[in-house]
């Protein structure tokens, strides 16, 4: 998968194109995210000739698998981004924001999973699920600008209630979210490591990345100097679900709290609508298409039970107060759900704009 012809220029006489298929660059390829994004391509079958594995000075020379081949993960250089048709970025966000011009001037289409594009004139926040939801396709305009992918958290928060509402309409919803150590990269889930093994031990803990006790623990805020803040986070969140949703549901509440789990977001979710109604409505609008609904025996949703899937787990009940409310609680696989989001925007441009013939 990763062997180049030799003959650069009779390898590309079909107009930009190994044979049909392309070729792809994941920035920040040692990162939690890079290497989710390696595995969704590979399971998605993406039509990719080469996947090229780029990042900072500290992951050079690493060896990483694409597919059943090893390949070692190099510099971003322009040499390294050249003829290259999709750039992912998967780095942090300073990163992505130092690096990314040369990716746009190498003639590649770019989607951000790191935040750094965010609010940059010309790029387009997208949700593809969210999207289909709703029924529209994005713009051809918008397909080929540069894509920073929404925040998962959002993406669950927006699907959830876009089919509650087919029930009736939401006359108040209020979230509360669960964040994971893995939204804070490989260095995240260490500290939390670090952290529970050193309070077990009674020895100091270490606070590089949160500034504050992570390990059992629940925080409505990191120390001074942790960044990005969570209100920060919690504000990302709000804007993302403000802009998927096009105007079709107001934002819920939010309080976004990191719990000491290492991987998947939990929700804690209430809706009330504006007529009685029954569970089992709910239950059924709820159902479909990323989402499995447990119900009785089932084992519940967790964080746990929630990685490595592609499907949102949520468990409905009905408020005991109220004939009008319900809790969901649910959990998602955060890294997945933002990896396949991004593949499929990758595929989308494809569709749209294709630069021969996908095998």
């Amino acid at each position: 998968m990763n062997n180049e012809p030799n003959n650069t220029s009779a390898a590309r006489a079909d107009g930009g194109h190994w044979g049909g298929l392309f070729r792809v660059a994941i920035v920040g390829a040692a990162t939690l995210k890079g290497r989710e994004l390696k595995d969704v391509l590979s399971d998605r079958n993406f039509p990719a000739q080469n996947i090229r594995l780029l990042d900072d000075e500290e992951s050079l020379g690493q060896l990483e698998a694409v597919g059943e081949e090893p390949t070692f993960i190099q510099s971003v250089l322009p040499e390294h981004l050249e003829n290259i048709d999709f750039t992912f970025f998967a780095a942090d966000e300073n990163f992505t924001r130092n690096i990314w011009e040369m990716a746009r001037k190498a003639g590649s289409d770019i989607i951000d999973l790191s935040y750094g594009l965010e609010g940059k004139e010309g790029v387009v926040l997208r949700a593809p699920w969210v999207e289909r939801e709703l029924g529209v396709s994005p713009k051809l305009d918008f397909i080929e600008a540069p894509v920073t992918i929404a925040h998962p958290a959002a993406v669950v928060l927006a699907l959830l209630l876009l089919r509650a509402q087919k029930v009736g309409k939401i006359v108040r919803a209020v979230a509360t979210v669960f964040e994971p150590a893995s939204e804070h990269g490989r260095r995240g889930m260490d500290e939390l490591h670090e952290q529970t093994v050193n309070l077990l031990s009674f020895q100091q803990l270490p606070k590089g990345v949160f500034d504050a006790q992570v390990a059992f623990n629940l925080l409505d805020r990191y120390g001074e100097k942790s960044s990005p803040s969570l209100a920060s986070v919690e504000s990302r969140i709000q804007r993302h679900f403000q802009s998927i949703v096009q105007g079709n549901l107001a934002i819920p509440s939010l309080l976004l709290l990191q719990a000491p789990i290492f991987h998947g977001h939990a929700f804690s979710l209430y809706v009330e609508l504006d007529n009685p109604a029954q569970l089992e409505e709910l239950t059924a609008a709820i159902s479909g298409e990323h989402v499995d609904v447990l119900q009785g025996a089932e084992e519940s949703p967790s964080n746990v039970n929630a990685a490595g899937q592609e499907q949102i787990q949520v468990f409905v009940r009905a408020d005991p107060q109220s004939p009008k409310g319900f809790w969901l609680w649910a959990a998602s696989d955060n890294l997945r759900i933002s990896a396949l989001a991004a593949v499929e925007c990758a595929e989308n441009m494809i569709a749209s704009r294709p630069r021969g013939t996908v095998q």
